[in-house]
């Protein structure tokens, strides 16, 4: 399925990279991913310390993979970890709400098999992703603070024997993404894995936006979001670094691709004046990751990006209209103030309402995208511009679960399944206003065109050719 950032990746850089997944795939299948800094810097914890992984706990793909922790349980334990303890967040975003206890299940069959061979290996704490550690964009750091309070402390809400029980208990009040924090305790009453001196630790999703606050809360001595209570000193790495500029963090398993050369860059530097904006959860992605992940301005004499912070406490569906308006408007005004050549934004409404699978909330949240896009879309016809729409992935065009036919699909109780991830279908694109030459057309011998042949397409509009190692452009001229 489609990704957030991997999209906004591809769309600012013009090419497909090796990302988060795939490195990782490529890195445990030879073996490099123990042959590496990071991993020998956390294994020197193994002899007297305990190994901690934190992470997403399904095989959705989006933002870890469960067969990639299996990989990286059976390498630790084979090369010197001794005392292992896991902390799960349960998923029901990217999969099926209610597959998290057949996840749990799985990894607790993994471990026993670990303990039959002598390793201590054991679920330490868990929680729903959207509850517990995974906020991201600084969102909610009250989120990252109960997954603290539960993996460094030891200390939840919920106490429970082991951790098929206590999801199959909080699931009773709650969805998968939304399970309150729990930890695991022994026959006195005892947490069983919290995060001690001398410990090792590995955030074990590839995907960076969900692991950067956690990430800082682990590694800034100054840190001062919430108050951490209990700091041990620890060893800590990264699946993948999550932030290339501000090097976060520092230590890593798996290296980055090398994102270099992208259209924002080359813009700004041939004097194209940008804007670029969006509310807090989808900031990141048309100014971080767009830029290749890379955070600040190439130039700040010729850029401006603007967050609109988004609500804060509340599931998106609460609010759909979310910041649509807000963008818009935002929009509108740097257009209208002609001070710009490119004014770039994310209306993230159908993302992150269709995550919810409120399908009522959902349709009032394609409105006021829609309310959005005509206002920029005014705003350009008053200045004689050109746009640019389309999407980094599906979500709100479909949100039942389906047969391979293409039907509906129905729980037990007749209701239907609802899709709360993202989607499969190749996205629109459409391209226009009062600034198009008359002659410009889509090229019809790109037939694979895809997010990568964005960037090429955007600088084409702005009277530039696209460097020869970008996907080909959408467009051509053609004299009539």
């Amino acid at each position: 399925m489609g990704n957030s950032e991997v999209g906004h990746n591809a769309l600012g850089a013009g090419r497909i990279f090796a990302q988060g997944a795939k490195l990782v795939d490529i890195a445990l299948a030879s073996g490099k991913i123990y042959e590496g800094e990071g991993f020998k810097y956390i294994s020197e914890c193994f002899e007297k310390g305990t190994l901690h992984l934190i992470g997403l706990l399904s095989d959705g793909g989006v933002h870890s993979r469960l067969d990639q922790l299996q990989l990286l349980l059976k390498g630790a334990s084979e090369r010197g970890a001794k005392r292992i303890r896991v902390h799960i967040l349960t998923d029901g975003r990217d999969v099926l709400d209610g597959s998290s206890v057949g996840f749990v299940e799985t990894l607790e069959s993994d471990l026993a098999k670990l303990r039959e061979n002598g390793v201590d290996a054991r679920i330490a704490s868990g929680g729903g992703r959207m509850y517990v550690t995974m906020d991201r964009y600084e969102n909610d750091w009250d989120v990252v603070k109960r997954g603290w309070d539960a993996q460094v402390r030891g200390e939840a809400p919920h106490r429970f024997a082991n951790a098929v029980e206590a999801v199959k208990k909080l699931r009773e009040n709650a969805n998968d993404q939304y399970l309150p924090p729990f930890v695991i305790v022994d026959e006195n009453e005892k947490a069983v894995g919290p995060i001690e001196d001398g410990d090792a630790v590995v955030t074990f999703n590839f995907r960076a936006d969900r692991m950067v606050m956690l990430a800082k809360a682990l590694e800034h001595q100054d840190f001062d979001k919430f108050d951490r209570v209990k700091v041990p000193k620890i060893r800590y790495a990264g699946m993948l670094q999550y932030d290339g500029e501000l090097k976060l963090p520092g230590h890593y398993l798996v290296s980055p691709p090398e994102i270099d050369r992208t259209s924002g860059e080359y813009l700004v530097h041939n004097g194209v004046r940008t804007f670029a904006c969006s509310e807090t959860v989808k900031f990141g992605h048309v100014t971080f990751f767009w830029n290749g992940n890379r955070s600040g301005y190439f130039n700040p004499e010729m850029e401006e990006y603007s967050e609109i912070p988004s609500d804060v406490g509340i599931t998106f569906n609460v609010q759909p209209k979310m910041k649509a308006l807000e963008i818009g408007e935002k929009a509108r005004d740097a257009i209208l103030s002609r001070k710009f050549d490119q004014v770039r934004v994310n209306i993230p409404n159908g993302d992150m309402v269709g995550h919810t699978g409120d399908i009522q909330a959902t349709v009032v949240a394609c409105k006021a995208a829609d309310e959005a896009v005509k206002m920029i879309i005014d705003a350009i016809e008053q200045v004689g511009g050109i746009y640019v729409v389309t999407a980094d992935h599906g979500n709100a065009e479909d949100m039942v679960k389906r047969n391979k036919s293409g039907q509906p699909l129905y729980d037990k109780s007749g209701k239907l399944q609802i899709l709360t991830s993202h989607t499969c279908q190749p996205v629109p694109i459409a391209i226009g206003g009062p600034g198009l030459e008359a002659g410009v057309r889509f090229r019809n011998d790109v037939p694979d065109g895809g997010l990568a042949n964005v960037a090429a397409t955007v600088m084409n509009l702005h009277g530039y050719v696209a460097p020869n190692d970008y996907e080909p452009t959408l467009i051509e001229v053609v004299n009539n």
